[in-house]
């Protein structure tokens, strides 16, 4: 799915051709170095997080525990993350050839500090993704398990790969879609430059309101949501298959 993202980026920077096939992949190796320990050190944390405040305040409404735990996964992962997103957005977006240029150059340019640029775009983004994408399954998981106790009188707590499926396409296009705003605030922010989005969130988000209308926070919806939803799909079918087989070794 990642040649997608790639669309997204160019889409979101409103370069002329966007789905040329050259560049689909560039990145790419980056982006793993980054995403995979992100996502174990964000996923593992918010069960954690949601293990512990479950317990500690069990009288409050689960989805407020979801939503607080998912902020806490995600800032977590996120010191991590940000390094590898501005190397791979630059290098999606043709600033530099290669991944060793784009280190090269960041460092030149910036000092450690360019490999941070539009952190804080990320944390706009990926804090209200997280939260609606881990809130919206738990609720789907959670109201579906309740009709299909009253449909079937099944009293499992566990999803099936089908089901697991369903409710993560769900909730990965809700959230991809949702907060495709913030994200071509974060990548406008990473990409830029010449500070010409002026370096902050509400900065960038009113240059763009100014040049493009509400229009320009859903450039790249399309394709974001396309590479989105299938990956937190397959995700979801991942994690329940391994948090049940964790519950049942326990």
């Amino acid at each position: 799915m990642y040649p997608v993202d790639t669309i997204k980026t160019r889409m979101q920077m409103k370069q002329g051709d966007a789905f040329r096939l050259s560049g689909l992949y560039k990145g790419c190796a980056g982006s793993l170095m980054g995403q995979v320990p992100y996502g174990v050190l964000t996923f593992g944390s918010y069960e954690i997080y949601k293990q512990a405040l479950l317990n500690k305040f069990p009288n409050t409404k689960p989805a407020l525990i979801y939503a607080l735990s998912a902020i806490l996964g995600d800032v977590t992962g996120s010191g991590w993350l940000c390094p590898s997103e501005v190397m791979k957005q630059q290098l999606q977006a043709g600033i530099y050839p290669s991944m060793n240029e784009a280190i090269k150059g960041i460092w030149s340019k910036s000092g450690i500090g360019g490999f941070y640029q539009g952190f804080t775009g990320g944390l706009a983004r990926d804090v209200p993704f997280r939260v609606a994408q881990l809130t919206t399954f738990e609720v789907t998981k959670s109201l579906y398990l309740k009709a299909k106790k009253g449909r079937t009188g099944d009293d499992t707590s566990a999803l099936s790969a089908v089901e697991a499926a369903v409710c993560g396409a769900a909730a990965g296009s809700f959230s991809a879609a949702i907060t495709n705003p913030l994200d071509r605030i974060k990548t406008l922010m990473m990409t830029d430059t010449t500070n010409a989005y002026g370096g902050s969130v509400v900065a960038c988000a009113s240059k763009i309101l100014k040049d493009e209308g509400l229009g320009g926070l859903f450039a790249g919806v399309a394709p974001r949501v396309g590479y989105i939803a299938p990956s937190v799909c397959i995700f979801f079918v991942t994690y329940e298959f391994v948090q049940q087989k964790m519950q049942k070794k326990e």
